[in-house]
């Protein structure tokens, strides 16, 4: 017969492959700051996301994990008589399946609860940050469409270190990154005339 521990211990390789799903950290996170929001009072609350690709991972964990529990349930109903018959003799009278289930089956309920929030333009927003670089619009321009895809309303951009030599400047180097920054500001005018774009200078002294 088997102690708690070891019981613990194949409990925890169900969970193991639940949490190997793309995407469950950022959603499990994002949820955990829900849980407090829905505790307080505020008029306002800003989520200060990842770098784009686990943005995206994470907007796409509630199909992902759609896929995922239906997967996971063909290889329960494959393998649920053996796991039960051996779970017999070994002593365990916990079904850890079922639990993974059960948890898998909560976590799927809270993030389609965030999912419909984010769905909700009267709700949220997403604000895209970049800076007048081609690899930053390029990564902006992608966090756009799958925004769209995704339903989620973005129509804010915010353009960050933006340099401004004075005429006379000899400062090679500023002249040198103004003149590109200008070229792919132009583009990012062009590409988002209808999106509130905001230009924010480099500053010489740290935000706080």
């Amino acid at each position: 017969m088997l102690d708690n521990a070891q019981e613990g211990g194949l409990q925890s390789q169900f969970q193991d492959i639940a949490f190997a799903i793309p995407g469950v950290d950022e959603a499990m996170s994002f949820a955990e700051v829900m849980k407090l929001v829905k505790s307080m009072d505020y008029s306002c609350i800003v989520f200060d996301t990842a770098p784009t690709g686990h943005t995206l991972r994470f907007l796409s964990f509630p199909t992902v994990l759609d896929k995922a529990l239906a997967k996971l349930s063909e290889f329960g109903g494959r393998f649920a008589p053996l796991m039960q018959q051996m779970s017999g003799m070994m002593g365990i009278n916990s079904n850890p399946e079922e639990d993974m289930f059960a948890k898998l089956n909560s976590m799927r309920t809270v993030i389609q609860e965030v999912n419909t929030q984010f769905q909700d333009p009267d709700k949220t927003t997403f604000i895209c940050i970049c800076i007048s670089e081609f690899l930053s619009l390029y990564e902006t321009e992608r966090m756009i469409q799958e925004l769209t895809s995704f339903h989620i309303d973005t129509h804010n951009i915010v353009v960050n270190q933006l340099l401004h030599p004075k005429k006379d400047s000899d400062c090679e180097q500023c002249n040198v990154r103004h003149k590109m920054q200008r070229k792919y500001l132009d583009q990012i005018n062009d590409l988002y005339e209808d999106f509130h774009v905001i230009k924010l200078p480099l500053l010489t002294n740290e935000v706080r």
